[in-house]
Parts: structure tokens; C-alpha cells; sequence
């Protein structure tokens, strides 16, 4: 197995969690939080991860996702030191660091795009972009999703490829293990297949996850030869299957999924920087649930900063919406509320069960008996050697993981 199969990931979004200033900027807002994750190490490994799954880090203009510069540290969070000194300190503690990646599009700040703009079309950088010179009002560029700060880069052109790929040695030379592919849906499967063999080359140990909301998950990974996507099918199910009473979604759901580990093993999550709290969506008690098929059905899983101390937080279509999912922890784990520790220790039961059992990063699911409210399956071993039966129960808000002897190796509820 490489490290990605025994992986467990905690995913911080760091300019939040650090609470750095993200919209009200001001000319004196740089600092040395990236510091601050490191009182949080051991906090992460007692609660059973193997890696750091990090948000943005890169200098950029308000959330992490309008970079301008990718090969430095955000001021707000720090320099190339404290980078190394995560990694130091991470590695001291055998934790693996994935970073996220934002190839798609560029901050409208960026350097080289405005380059581009005061130069016009015969510009150096103007092929980065697909400009539009003639366009009412003034030069309008591609953007990403109607954002028009968020400038979309030309990903037909070579030299796009070739900073891409740059970018990506430059982080995995300084410490990092891999790449999360931020909107990789919203770029062409052939970049990445012109990337992804140029960063393997130096770093063959290296990661990839991409992005991906829909679509057809195996395609997209055969494409573009990147390692896994996120499984927002899963995730989707997980959370409506449970507060709509309806594990038919589930089961149907976790089906596919045994499809997609024919061809890779998914992201899977219950949560992240994007998504309203699984606590919000379905109660606390209730999440436990989903919890409980995170770690028992097959993939990379990751747990989001907040999530496994029972977090509530509801995203916002608006600006600054995403504020209430994305907050700032105290310096250090003892400032954390005492009424959330419960959540941490469910969370550190079913990770230790994980990681007693590595083969569930390959398991498939096989129904035993399903309702609306009640759902029992077993999670195989890909080679049909070894197995586990859990019990998923809405009306007594009850989980239960039996061995195959019917020893009960964790219970809620």
C-alpha cells in the first residue's frame, strides 16, 4: 500500500482558521499564522489523522482562491520559513501535507494578467488568458463562474502548462506530498494529462485529487491522470439520506461507489470549506451516522477542521457567506468549548477503527436489510477475505460496527 491507502486526512482551511483578515484588508496585515497550526499537530494525530489537507496558502487578494503569486506564502499567513517549519513539524509526527491548487483561474490582480491588460494583446502574458479586446466597455476576460475577480486561465497554451507544473514541483520539492485540484471540473481532462506526467516525473509519490462536483468521476480520472476526486455524490447522499429518512438514497449512492473504486478510490468527506456543517444539516447525533459510513466504506477519507467537535455553520450565498463554515479556532486545543469533546472522541473511535482495518480503503458495501429509517451492510475487503457489518438505525439515531464473529467494535446510540 502507498501512504495515500492508509491515509486519514484533516482538512484546515488556513486563513480561516487562523484568523487572518480575508476581505478588509489593510497595508500592515501580514503575519506569521501559518505558526498557529502547529499547537494543533498533535491535536490532529491523537484524533487519528495521517495528513494535513490545507486550504490556500498562496498570496492572493481575500480568500486563498484569488492568488496572486503561487510560489509565495500568503503575508498573512507568513514566508517560505514558517512553510518549512510546518513541514518540519508535521513530519516530525509522520504527517502528510496536501496542498490546494488553483490552476484554473488567477486572481484579477494577478501580475501577469494585468500585465496583460496595460500591454494588449502583444503582451507576453496575454495568451494566458482568453481576453475578449474588443468587448463593449473595455477588455473582458474569461472568468470562473461569473466571478468576474476570478480570471480564467487559457489551459490550450504550453506555457500555461508548463507554470502549472512549476508551481507544483516547486511545493512538492519544499515538503509537500500532493495536490488538491481546486475547480479541477472546470478545466479540461487533457491539461491535467499534460501536467500531471511532467510533476510525476520528479515526484512519484505524489497525489492528485481533483475537484469534481458531477460528471462521469471514472472518465474524468482515466482523462486526466489524476490519483482520485472529491465524491460529492456520497457526500450529498450522506447528509439528505439522513434528514430526508430515506437510506434507499444511501444504499443507491454507496452502489455507485463500489462502481468508481473498480477504477480509483474516492475523496470522501462529510464536510468542508464549501458545504453547510453536517451538524447543521442533521443534528449533531445524527452526524455520527454519517461519520460512521465515512470510515467503513471505501476511499480517502477526510474529516473538516470543526466537524469532529460537533461544529455548527451554515454557508450563505452572499458575500462572505462562506465566513460561518470557515472560522477561526483558539491558539491552541484547551480553548476549545468542553461541550464539543464528545464529537472528538466518536471521531477518534471510528478512525482507530479505520486505520485497525486498512483494507476499507478498498471495501465495497452489500446490502443486508434496508427501510427508509434503517440500513444494514457489510464492507468487504476487495478480496472477499475480511469484513465488517454495520447497522445504520434513524429512529433510535443508533450506529453499530459488528466483526463477523458479532463483536461489537463500535456502538452509538
Amino acid at each position: 500500500m502507498t501512504w495515500v491507502e492508509h491515509a486519514v486526512l484533516w482538512q484546515v482551511y488556513p486563513l480561516g482558521m487562523t484568523g487572518a483578515p480575508i476581505r478588509d484588508r489593510v497595508a500592515d496585515d501580514a503575519g506569521h499564522r501559518l505558526r498557529r497550526l502547529e499547537p494543533w499537530l498533535d491535536y490532529a494525530v491523537e484524533l487519528g489523522a495521517s495528513g494535513l489537507s490545507l486550504g490556500p496558502v498562496f498570496e492572493s487578494q481575500t480568500h486563498g482562491y484569488d492568488s496572486t503569486d503561487q510560489l509565495a506564502i500568503d503575508r498573512r499567513l507568513g514566508d517560505d520559513q514558517d512553510f518549512d517549519a510546518l513541514v518540519a513539524a508535521c513530519r516530525e509526527r509522520g504527517l502528510r501535507i496536501v496542498l490546494d491548487g488553483v490552476f484554473n483561474h488567477v486572481g484579477a490582480g494577478h501580475p501577469y494578467f494585468q500585465q496583460a491588460l496595460r500591454e494588449g494583446p502583444g503582451s507576453r502574458y496575454a495568451s494566458w488568458f482568453r481576453i475578449d479586446w474588443d468587448a463593449p466597455g473595455g477588455p473582458r476576460a474569461a472568468n470562473f463562474e461569473g466571478h468576474s475577480s476570478l480570471v480564467a486561465l487559457d489551459h490550450t497554451q504550453p506555457e500555461v502548462a508548463e507554470y502549472v507544473a512549476g508551481v507544483m514541483r516547486h511545493w512538492l520539492a519544499r515538503g509537500a506530498d500532493g495536490w488538491r485540484l481546486d475547480a479541477a471540473y472546470a478545466v479540461p481532462p487533457e491539461f491535467w494529462a499534460r501536467v500531471l506526467p511532467a510533476v510525476r516525473a520528479d515526484h512519484p509519490d505524489a497525489w492528485f485529487v481533483g475537484e469534481v462536483i458531477h460528471g462521469d468521476y471514472a472518465a474524468i480520472v482515466a482523462e486526466s491522470g489524476m490519483d482520485s476526486v472529491t465524491q460529492y455524490e456520497l457526500w450529498k447522499a450522506l447528509w439528505s439520506s439522513l434528514l430526508d429518512r430515506n437510506l434507499f438514497e444511501l444504499d443507491w449512492c454507496l452502489t455507485r461507489h463500489d462502481g468508481f473504486l473498480e477504477h480509483f478510490s474516492p475523496q470522501t468527506s462529510v464536510g468542508n470549506h464549501d458545504v453547510t456543517r453536517i451538524a447543521s444539516r442533521v443534528g449533531p447525533e445524527r452526524a455520527v451516522l454519517a461519520v460512521v459510513v465515512l470510515m467503513t466504506t471505501g476511499g480517502v477519507p477526510s474529516v473538516y477542521y470543526g466537524d469532529e467537535q460537533a461544529f455548527t455553520g451554515v454557508k450563505e450565498e452572499r458575500l462572505g457567506g462562506d465566513d460561518a463554515v470557515r472560522p477561526a479556532l483558539p491558539d491552541d486545543p484547551s480553548g476549545l468549548d468542553p461541550e464539543g469533546w464528545w464529537m472528538y472522541r466518536v471521531h477518534q473511535q471510528l478512525i482507530g477503527l479505520r486505520r485497525r482495518h486498512p483494507w476499507l480503503v478498498h471495501a465495497r458495501t452489500e446490502k443486508v436489510e434496508l427501510t427508509n429509517t434503517r440500513y444494514v451492510y457489510t464492507a468487504r475487503s476487495a478480496d472477499g477475505e475480511q469484513s465488517l457489518t454495520v447497522e445504520l438505525d434513524l429512529d433510535a439515531t443508533r450506529a453499530v460496527v459488528r466483526d463477523p464473529a458479532g463483536t461489537v467494535l463500535f456502538q452509538h446510540g
